[in-house]
C-alpha cells in the first residue's frame, strides 16, 4: 500500500506541467511553439531564457521532491532496506512517468530529461551528478542536446550499478528506456544527420 501511495504521489507531482503553466502566464501556449513539447528545451525556443531555466529547475525539482517525500514521510514502520528502496524508487519512477505521460494533457508530456536528473540526484547524488557531467560533456563537444541526453541515459544504469545497487540500476534502466522511446524522432534525425545543433535548430524537439 505504501508503494502504491508513493508511486501515485510521485505521478501526481511529476504530472504538473510547469513548462505549460509558466508560458501560459506570459501569454504563450508552448504547445504551439517549436516541437510543441512542454519541456525546458522547447520553452527556450520562446526566446525567454528565464522561462526555460525556471522550467528546467521546476521539472527537476518535482522529481527530487517525490523521492524525498517518500523517503522522509512515507517510510514509517518499514524497516527492510529492500522494502524502503521499493517505495522510494516507486516515487521516482512515478514522477518521471507523470512528467512524460501526464493525464491532464492526454498523456502527452515532456521527454523527461530534467525530471530524470531530479530523481537521480535525490536517489543518489553521485549518479545524478555523473548524469549531468556526461550530458554537459557531450553537449559541449557535439553541440546536440538530444545526443547528450541519450548518452547520459545510456550510461546512468551502469553508474547506478557501480556506485549504488542493482535495484537502482534496474530503476534507471526503466527510465532510460522510456526516455529513448520519447526521443524516437530525435534518434531518427541523428541517424540521418539532420538533428539540430544547439543554438541553431528551432523546429525539431
Amino acid at each position: 500500500m505504501t508503494f502504491l501511495i508513493s508511486t501515485l504521489l510521485g505521478y501526481l507531482l511529476g504530472s504538473i506541467p510547469f513548462g505549460l503553466l509558466l508560458t501560459r502566464a506570459v501569454g504563450i501556449d508552448i504547445r504551439s511553439v517549436g516541437s510543441g513539447n512542454i519541456g525546458a528545451t522547447n520553452v527556450l525556443r520562446t526566446g525567454k531564457r528565464w522561462l526555460a531555466v525556471s522550467t528546467l529547475l521546476l521539472d527537476a525539482g518535482k522529481g527530487a521532491a517525490a523521492v524525498l517525500i517518500a523517503r522522509y514521510f512515507l517510510l514509517g514502520g518499514i524497516d527492510a532496506q529492500a522494502a524502503e528502496n521499493f517505495v522510494v524508487f516507486g516515487a521516482g519512477v512515478g514522477a518521471f512517468f507523470g512528467h512524460v505521460f501526464p493525464v491532464w494533457l492526454g498523456f502527452k508530456g515532456g521527454k523527461g530529461v530534467a525530471t530524470y536528473i531530479g530523481v537521480l540526484l535525490a536517489l543518489n547524488w553521485m549518479v545524478g551528478l555523473i548524469f549531468c557531467g556526461v550530458w554537459l560533456l557531450i553537449a559541449a563537444t557535439r553541440r546536440i542536446s538530444s545526443l547528450a541526453a541519450l548518452t547520459a541515459a545510456a550510461t546512468a544504469p551502469l553508474f547506478a550499478y557501480g556506485l549504488d545497487s542493482l535495484e537502482l540500476a534496474v530503476a534507471t534502466s526503466l527510465l532510460s528506456l522510456v526516455l529513448y522511446y520519447r526521443h524516437a524522432e530525435n534518434i531518427q534525425r541523428l541517424i540521418r544527420g539532420t538533428e539540430p545543433v544547439i543554438g541553431k535548430g528551432k523546429k525539431a524537439g
